[in-house]
């Protein structure tokens, strides 16, 4: 709860706008807020029917894994947060930000589940203390950070957007750590819209 209040009390970083809700109503309020009241909106979330945690941490996929960019001009992203009632996180950034379907298979039975991944294309407002700097060894501003969203987060995109376009990423997958940092560097030239 500590956290909770420290993130929903924190100044925004420049260039975001973000809220706490309290409820489903408050939330879906920002969001409209934010995207306008006429628009309309689709969440996005991860749905893991499968638990893929064990197969991750011990085994490579030795596949390439198919994504989807969606092209979403903008996104709402509204995280749960831990509290005694309903809490959740929600924030849209100017910054650019890619926003990816991605089709997770078990090589061992071939299960599979669809993730939700954000990619952010500029982190240089971001603290030196985030998390990202931490785990990925970067500085704010360096490289572009990509990240999978909990199925219980949803990422609030127009209702309009088309389904995006396929692509493969060939990830080595022994943690969803590693996923973030080899797809960090594969997204990097990928996502460069000068090339």
């Amino acid at each position: 709860m500590e956290e909770t209040l420290r993130v929903c009390e924190d100044s925004p970083i420049k260039g975001e706008t973000k809220y706490c809700a309290t409820s489903v109503e408050a939330m879906l309020n920002f969001v409209h807020g934010i995207m306008g009241e006429k628009t309309q909106m689709k969440a996005l979330t991860t749905t893991m029917t499968h638990d893929f945690s064990e197969e991750y941490s011990t085994t490579p996929l030795n596949h390439p894994q198919n994504y989807t960019i969606l092209d979403a001009p903008y996104t709402v992203v509204c995280h749960t947060m831990p509290c005694a009632y309903t809490v959740f996180y929600c924030h849209y950034t100017i910054s650019k930000s890619k926003v990816l379907k991605v089709e997770l298979r078990n090589d061992a039975n071939g299960d599979r589940d669809e993730a939700i991944v954000v990619c952010h294309m500029d982190t240089s407002q971001w603290s030196a203390s985030h998390v990202s700097s931490r785990v990925l060894g970067i500085l704010p501003g360096t490289s572009p950070v990509c990240h999978f969203f909990p199925s219980d987060n949803l990422v609030w995109v127009p209702k309009t957007i088309d389904n995006g376009h396929e692509t493969l990423c060939y990830c080595l997958l022994m943690r969803v750590l590693i996923i973030t940092c080899i797809c960090v560097l594969f997204f990097e030239y990928t996502f460069d819209d000068n090339k």
